[in-house]
């Protein structure tokens, strides 16, 4: 028989007891680092927003009240220095008139804009300019720019109202028809004009009035022809309705009959009406000036914003500097030149 032999149970297998690491030595005090601070919420940095509400207000686009002075320079006043101040005030009230038009127009296309590549960054679309601040803005420039105006005198006032009843017109109703979107751009050039002649008290010439409305419309036809090549068939539907009723083949008929418009008249202008007809030497930087733009419209795709087009390009900065010069330098000397 087996034996089953018995012994006492094994007792269990202990795990060896833990050891417990001492704490590392304290670093020396140059070698310690500094706790990060708490994270705190991100706000709007006051420089950041005061930058955004000058940026808003879109001072680029204050020098096409320059054509204020057209008047000025071409009724041959720009020896009175009385009439300089005159048209100054005018060009800053103007200057804030449009800058309110530019606030109002940004502030019911917010949305749109966040869907155009380059108007997307724009202060209120980006959200650099919260929409609030954006309205008291545009009332603070409403109001000085109407102060400024009536101080200068009421019919000027009468002028810059009929000025901002075009602009806020365009951006709630024109800008969306094809052909009228232009077209009421352009008359918002008509009323810079009239304006300067207001400000001095001369009479407004239907030349001046002839040549700006043509000028006006090329800009404002080669501006929508650098949108449609600026954007793609998609976005121009989400960004702009009207856009996709313009064609290539319309943009460039609209391009010929305004550029042939606009040579002409001051062609014309400067043979039939001016001051003197040695105004007719400074045509070719007319001629340069215009073709040059349509270059750049074609060749570089630039045309989708002119006052940028127009403040960095290096040669239409000088031939429009050159022409200035010129044209000043005949209408001094215009008693003392051959009139046959």
């Amino acid at each position: 028989m087996l034996r089953c032999c018995t012994g006492p149970t094994p007792a269990p297998a202990r795990d060896p007891p833990l050891r417990v690491r001492p704490p590392p030595p304290p670093l020396p005090p140059e070698c310690r680092v500094a706790d990060s601070p708490a994270p705190t919420p991100i706000h709007p940095q006051p420089a950041r927003v005061a930058i955004a509400a000058i940026r808003a207000l879109r001072p680029k686009q204050w020098v096409k009240n320059v054509l204020l002075l057209a008047a000025l320079v071409f009724s041959q006043s720009f020896l009175d220095l009385h009439a300089w101040l005159e048209v100054g005030v005018g060009i800053a009230s103007f200057s804030l008139m449009a800058s309110c038009g530019y606030l109002l127009n940004d502030a019911r296309d917010v949305e749109a804009d966040r869907k155009h590549p380059r108007k997307r960054h724009r202060p209120i679309a980006s959200g650099a300019l919260p929409l609030p601040l954006a309205w008291v803005e545009m009332g603070l420039a409403f109001a000085l720019g109407l102060a400024l105006a009536w101080w200068l005198s009421p019919a000027f006032f009468v002028v810059v109202i009929l000025y901002f009843i075009t602009t806020v017109s365009y951006s709630m109703v024109f800008k969306h028809i094809v052909i009228l979107d232009v077209m009421m751009l352009a008359a918002c050039y008509l009323w810079r004009a009239a304006a300067g002649a207001v400000a001095i008290e001369v009479e407004i010439s239907p030349w001046l009035l002839t040549c700006t409305a043509f000028l006006a419309l090329f800009l404002g036809f080669n501006k929508r022809r650098g949108e449609l090549m600026e954007l793609g068939d998609r976005e121009i539907g989400q960004t702009r309705r009207n856009l996709a009723d313009y064609t290539h083949d319309s943009i460039v008929e609209f391009q010929a009959i305004t550029t042939s418009g606009t040579i002409i008249s001051y062609a014309l202008y400067t043979v039939l009406a001016s001051p003197t007809p040695w105004l007719l030497i400074t045509l070719p930087y007319v001629l340069y000036g215009v073709f040059r733009y349509i270059w750049l419209v074609n060749a570089r795709r630039e045309g989708a914003a002119p006052d940028e087009t127009l403040l960095r390009d290096v040669p239409i900065l000088v031939t429009g500097a050159l022409y200035g010069l010129t044209a000043v330098v005949v209408l001094l000397l215009a008693p003392h030149l051959p009139t046959s």
